[in-house]
């Protein structure tokens, strides 16, 4: 029997959780395409306030739950929740944490400032990811980032989580969005993200942390770029044509599913597992 490939998405935003925009569109349709494609799929958001536990039907899955994750010397604890999507047959899980989701607003608060932590939460989102496949016991072939708060995924799986069985053999696929932040990560992001097999050659492009030089380290990582939109910073285009890495241009209509998909068999045919 043929072993069906496994795509792990990890996305900033999912439809119907968070409003309509690309990202949270393709977070919600990209998933179900892949997996009536033939392929196995895991799908995982942050668990942000603004999600209607109630309504969305969310529940905690007490035996992924219970771990912490420090970050800046402090413990975070971990809690995972679950939902479905009847009409996808695919489930979500979430990243949660009282003190970085509870809050009744996603990237910024009711006065638009972004919120001061989101280095933080960026770490405790793609950790928790991390840790929780880990607890699955399931090891995706293709690992698909949206939305800068993924950014962190290439970085991990190509460091510090290299020799874990579970993700050895996994390919990065990053798409880039117009996602853009204007205010900067706090200066010690990069000391934060240190730990076993992160060197300091690791995290050199995100000494001054900001959302190009953020999109740049998660280029440089990945094992492979989509295009989440038409138009890109010129300093991130230009990154991505010199990066050598294979790209998929960005794909103006609903035939991406199809795109992605094909995009993703020839990844798995033309990197090697150990790049």
């Amino acid at each position: 029997m043929i072993k069906k490939p496994k795509v792990l998405f990890i996305s900033q935003e999912i439809a119907p959780y968070l409003e309509d925009s690309p990202i949270s569109k393709i977070g919600r349709h990209l998933p179900q395409g892949t997996q009536e494609r033939g392929k196995e799929i895991r799908t995982f958001m942050p668990r942000f306030g603004v999600v209607n536990e109630r309504r969305n039907q969310l529940h905690e899955v007490i035996r992924l739950s219970g771990m912490n994750l420090i970050i800046d010397d402090s413990d975070h604890p971990l809690i995972i929740k679950v939902a479905s999507i009847q009409a996808a047959r695919m489930q979500v899980y979430f990243i949660d944490n009282e003190e970085y989701f509870q809050r009744k607003h996603t990237i910024r608060d009711a006065d638009n400032k972004f919120f001061k932590d989101n280095d933080d939460r960026t770490i405790f989102f793609c950790r928790g990811v991390l840790e929780t496949v880990k607890k699955l016991g399931w090891a995706p072939d293709i690992i698909h980032c949206h939305g800068w708060m993924s950014s962190l995924i290439p970085l991990f799986v190509k460091t510090a989580y290299r020799e874990d069985p579970i993700f050895k053999n996994a390919r990065v696929v990053y798409s880039v969005y117009d996602d853009e932040f204007t205010e900067p990560f706090s200066d010690s992001y990069s000391k934060k993200l240190m730990m076993d097999g992160i060197s300091n050659a690791d995290v050199k492009d995100l000494k001054n942390p900001c959302f190009d030089s953020i999109t740049i380290a998660a280029i440089n990582k990945a094992d492979a770029i989509i295009k989440g939109a038409e138009k890109l910073s010129t300093k991130v285009e230009n990154h991505i044509k010199k990066s050598g890495k294979m790209v998929l241009p960005y794909q103006p209509d609903e035939s991406y599913v199809e795109a992605y998909n094909n995009f993703y068999d020839e990844i798995m045919e033309e990197i090697p597992v150990e790049a």
